[in-house]
C-alpha cells in the first residue's frame, strides 16, 4: 500500500480519504494545505496531487472539489457521494444531459439527491438571486422536470441560456422574477421559455471563494 509515495504524498492521500469519508465529498486544495502543515502553498498541494494522479491513486478535474480516489486500497464509501454533471451552455432542442452540455462531474453528498433521478448542477451567474441567498458561482442542484407551479424556484431555458428564477404564468406569457430589486422581471412568450428543472439544493465552495 502507498508504495512509491513520499511522506507528504502519503499524508495528503490519507487526509483526502479521511475527509471524504467524514463529509461525503472531497476537500479543496486550501483545506488540504491548511491541514498538512508541511505544505506551505496551494501550488505545493497541486504538485503533490499531480504526483498522486500520475501514480494512479487519484483522479481530479478542474473544479475545486473534483478529487476522486481510484486506488482500490483507498476507496472511500461511495454510497455517501453522488457525482452530478455540471452543465454549461444548453442548446435548445438538445437533450439536457447530452455529452456536449456537460462541463464536469462534481461530487455532492448523496443525501442531497436521494430518490432523485438524473439530477444535475448549474453554476449561478450574476447576482440576480441574492435575495434567495443564491450567490454568483454557487452550484444549484436541479431536479429534472418540465412543469412547475406558480412561484416555484426553477431552472428555465430561454434560448440557449439557462437561468434560475421564480416562475409565474400569465396567460400566454411567463414572468421570471429575480430576487434582487436591481433587476426587472423577465416576461417572455410561454413557448420561448422551457422549464428544465426545479431547484432542490445548493453547493457553495467557501474554499474556492477565498482563493
Amino acid at each position: 500500500m502507498a508504495k512509491g509515495l513520499t511522506k507528504q504524498q502519503k499524508a495528503i492521500l490519507q487526509f483526502i480519504v479521511r475527509f471524504t469519508r467524514e463529509h461525503g465529498y472531497p476537500p479543496t486544495l486550501r483545506e488540504i494545505q491548511q491541514s498538512i502543515g508541511t505544505v506551505k502553498s496551494l501550488r505545493g498541494v497541486a504538485l503533490h496531487l499531480d504526483a498522486l494522479q500520475r501514480k494512479g491513486y487519484i483522479e481530479r478535474g478542474s473544479q475545486a472539489r473534483s478529487i476522486r480516489i481510484i486506488h482500490p486500497d483507498y476507496q472511500p464509501n461511495r454510497e455517501r457521494v453522488a457525482y452530478l454533471p455540471l452543465l454549461g451552455t444548453i442548446a435548445a432542442g438538445t437533450p439536457i444531459l447530452a455529452e456536449q452540455n456537460i462541463e464536469d462531474l462534481i461530487p455532492v453528498p448523496a443525501d442531497m439527491v436521494r430518490n432523485v433521478e438524473n439530477a444535475f448542477l448549474l453554476r449561478v451567474k450574476g447576482d440576480s438571486m441574492v435575495g434567495e441567498h443564491i450567490l454568483p458561482r454557487d452550484l444549484v442542484i436541479i431536479k429534472p422536470q418540465q412543469t412547475a407551479y406558480n412561484g416555484e424556484l426553477v431552472a428555465v431555458l430561454v434560448g440557449d441560456e439557462a437561468t434560475i428564477k421564480r416562475i409565474f404564468y400569465e396567460r400566454r406569457y411567463v414572468r421570471l422574477e429575480s430576487a434582487n430589486p436591481a433587476y426587472e422581471p423577465i416576461r417572455v412568450p410561454a413557448d420561448e421559455a422551457r422549464v428544465i428543472g426545479k431547484v432542490i439544493g445548493l453547493i457553495r465552495d467557501y474554499g474556492q471563494m477565498s482563493m
